[in-house]
């Protein structure tokens, strides 16, 4: 028998939509979860000055500075990362953080949540900055939340990387 997957759900969030979408895909993968932490702290993003920042990293495609994981990446055998779109694209925080980590990591799934749209570029732009594809992907907008649609969502995301993961399984058992 085959021992479970080892998973790390890591994530970055301005104002907690996106920590809140993580622990629950934490909780029902049964995985391990870590925030990406930004060198200058959570208070540097806070408040309107904060949001301008953000939005401004974005545009500028600036690099966040971030602190290394407290976990080890390569210890897991699927690294799901999730941060929210900024102006279009890829959470600053989130960018640095696979570029720092993106070889170690074994197998990616990304999910990310927007207002309204952006997550065909922040995919590519997070993907480029960990090297690799991503197994499964998941948007999670604004309107799932309202309408409580966020949980068939996440449903559907964690099957596809439980299924992904043990068709990987058994290609590596038959080789």
């Amino acid at each position: 028998m085959f021992e479970p997957f080892r998973i790390l759900v890591v994530y970055y969030s301005r104002t907690g939509t996106t920590r809140r979408v993580a622990q629950l895909l934490a909780s029902e993968l049964d995985a391990d979860i870590e925030a990406v932490r930004e060198c200058d702290g959570p208070e540097a993003r806070n408040g309107a000055s904060g949001y301008l920042r953000s939005l401004i990293d974005a545009l500028r495609h600036r690099r966040a500075e971030v602190m290394p994981a407290l976990l080890d990446v390569s210890a897991y055998d699927v690294v799901v990362v999730g941060g929210p779109v900024w102006a279009g694209g890829a959470c600053a925080p989130v960018v640095a953080w696979l570029t720092l980590h993106g070889e170690r990591i074994r197998h990616l799934a990304l999910f990310c949540c927007e207002g309204a749209r952006g997550s065909a570029t922040a995919f590519k732009q997070m993907s480029e900055a960990a090297g690799k594809a991503p197994l499964a992907t998941c948007v999670i907008t604004g309107r799932d939340l309202l309408g409580r649609r966020d949980g068939k969502k996440r449903d559907a995301f964690e099957h596809t990387i439980r299924q992904r993961m043990a068709a990987h399984r058994e290609t590596e058992w038959l080789a």
